[in-house]
Order: structure tokens, then sequence, then C-alpha cells
């Protein structure tokens, strides 16, 4: 696949390249991860500074236009950094989600304020049953007279804590896997109780539980068709997004690995100069190289989705750098022997961080299913 960066693309790639280097080193990263939020809102101003929350927004509504090929070199930088910010959360998932089922009112109301960074909403669909099915919701809708309100619990809700209001998926009607009777809502983060914890690479996420919560329909909530086609595009462009992530963090494991062999000395050579990690580097560059094309084909897949091929290009990218990357990162961390599995070590974290970004949206097993039904 022929695919380069334009200017703007490039310009924005090398800019915020810079500011993670200057703002976001693994040291500070620890900083942060430690830390009550786990996030950084200086960091989030700086990247609201520099524009990333607009991507994806039309100009009409503050936004800078663009799709998942212009997340795409951003979402890298993201993942070399291992970044914490509530970027997928909040400018990906519930940025595409108002913006494929709002009203023209709710869109002027959210997407001038997500996209300047002022205001943070998170994704809340996913369900403990559910197991990477993109439709299963147990939660419920009911009208209250004048008011809807939501019951149910919504598992893995990304920095759950750091956002103001959440897109809620729940079924005015139906049975759990239906398409009919699904709608979104948006709820006030005050209205929903929350369980917050971290992840396994100190992501924040939390539990959300609805127990008779005051919601907004988002967009009309009769229109399921509308709803689903919402679910999906959500579900895809937070796809592409963790697959550009994930080659990010294979860069970074990728970097550490060869300055280590070729810096460690062993039995008065450099470990890089014996055969056996001489192989093992280079079928890590080779992984590296296909999950890079393989991003960019879950970008295209995502912004072109009536192409041909798309409706399996994206499940099939997600596959591939799944797999991909826990083989380059399994391989990072032996090629480093004990120091990998170090917390005070970044490689380890890497590993860490593919681990997450493969369970989300469906691992490398789900994506293997949803392929060979298509």
């Amino acid at each position: 696949m022929q695919f380069e960066l334009n200017e703007d693309q490039q310009a924005l790639a090398e800019s915020l390249s810079r500011l993670l280097d200057d703002h976001y080193g693994f040291e500070q990263r620890r900083a942060i991860a430690g830390s009550e939020a786990g996030w950084n809102e200086a960091t989030w101003s700086l990247l609201a500074e520099l524009g990333v929350t607009a991507l994806g927004i039309p100009e009409a509504f503050g936004g800078l236009d663009g799709g998942a090929t212009d997340r795409l070199p951003v979402m890298q930088a993201f993942g070399r950094a291992l970044l914490l910010e509530p970027y997928l959360a909040s400018s990906v998932l519930a940025s595409t989600a108002v913006l494929s089922a709002g009203s023209e009112s709710q869109k002027e109301g959210l997407l001038p304020a997500l996209a300047s960074g002022e205001l943070r909403m998170a994704w809340a669909h996913d369900e403990t049953a559910g197991r990477h099915a993109d439709l299963w919701v147990e939660t419920r809708a009911s009208r209250d007279g004048d008011q809807w309100r939501l019951d149910g619990t919504k598992s893995l809700v990304l920095h759950a804590g750091a956002a103001g209001r959440y897109v809620v998926s729940a079924r005015v009607a139906g049975e759990p896997g239906n398409e009919d009777g699904l709608a979104l809502f948006l709820v006030e983060a005050a209205d929903a109780r929350l369980r917050a914890y971290r992840l396994v690479d100190d992501t924040p996420a939390g539990e959300l539980t609805f127990n008779g919560s005051a919601a907004e329909p988002l967009g009309n909530p009769a229109d399921h068709t509308r709803a689903v086609a919402a679910i999906r595009a959500t579900i895809a462009a937070g796809t592409a997004a963790v697959c550009a992530d994930m080659v990010g963090t294979m860069e970074t494991a990728f970097s550490l690995t060869t300055a280590y062999v070729n810096t460690r000395k062993q039995f008065g050579r450099l470990i890089g100069e014996y055969q056996a990690l001489r192989h093992r580097v280079s079928e890590m560059a080779v992984a590296l190289e296909l999950a890079r094309s393989m991003a960019i084909a879950a970008a295209v897949a995502v912004d072109e989705p009536t192409a041909h091929n798309s409706a399996t290009d994206l499940p099939r990218a997600k596959l591939a750098i799944g797999r991909y990357a826990r083989a380059l990162c399994q391989q990072a961390i032996q090629s480093h022997g004990g120091i990998g599995m170090t917390e005070e070590y970044a490689v380890g974290h890497c590993l860490r961080r593919i681990h997450v970004l493969d369970q989300l949206f469906g691992d490398v097993d789900a994506q293997a299913a949803r392929l060979a039904s298509a």
C-alpha cells in the first residue's frame, strides 16, 4: 500500500514528537502514573494547544477535520511515549459517537468544547457479559415522564474519572445482542457511580453503575439504525487508533532493544554481535514493518468504509498487529534479560500496554472469529 504523510500531517507529527520528548519522558510518565488522577492536566493542555484534540471534528464545530489517517501519526507518537492522557476516550471515541449520533444542537454544544480540550468525555459501551460482542448491551433506558433514566453497569470505561459526561449505550427495547432497540445517551458524571481502577499498563479506567440515572438521548432514541451505525463507527475509529498506538509502542520496544544489544557487553563482546540476537532483532524489524503497513490499512478502512475489503481489513489489521506486537515485545524483554522485567525500565511497560490495547475492541481471537464469519 502506497501511503505517505502530507505536509500538514508531517508537521503535526514532528511538533508532537518534540513536545512529548520535552515533556513526557519515561520518568515523567512514571510520576504521572503514580499520581492520584493517573494523567496530567498540563500535558493535556499542551496537546489541546497543538490541535490534536481537534482532529476528526469538522471545522464547522471548531475542529480541524481529518479522520483516522490524520490521527495515525498522532496515535503512533502517543504509543512511543506510552501516553496516559484521555485522548482515546475523549477525542476519538466520545467525539466520534457525538458526531455520528448527535443532533445538530448537541453537536454545536459539545464538539467545540471537545475540540478545544475544555470538555472531556468518555465512551461507556462495554459490559462484562459481552466479551468483545459489539452489540451486547444489557443496560436499559426507560421513560420517566419527560425524563429518560438508565439502569445497568458498564465496564472498562477508559478515563471515566477524567470525564465530565459519558456517552452510554442502552436498550429501549430488545434483547442483548440484537440490533433493534439500541440507543445512545448522555449522562453527567455526577449521575453515575464510579468504581475507578487502573489497567495493567497504568491507564485509568472504571466501572460505571447507573441506578435510575438521568440521561439525555444522543440524537433520536427511536432511530435504532443510526444508533447502531454510530456504535460501529465509534468502535471502528477506536480500533484504528489502537492499531496505530500499538505500532508506536512497538517502535519504542524495538528502539530500546537495538540500543541495548549494541551497548551491552558479555564475555568481552557486544551481545548484538552474537548471531542468535542478530536473528532476533531482524525478526523484530520485520514484524514492525508489517505492523506499520497494517496500521495504515486499518486507518484507510475507517476513512473509506465503502471501499472494497474495508469490512475485513480492519479486523485483519487488529489481528495481525496484535500478534506482531506481542511477539516483538516479548522478544524485546528476552533480549534485555532480567532488567526487562523491572518496573524502572520502559521495555516491560511496552508489553503491558500491548496487552491492554490487544484487548480493546476485540482481542486476536475475537478478530479471528469476525474474519471467519465475514
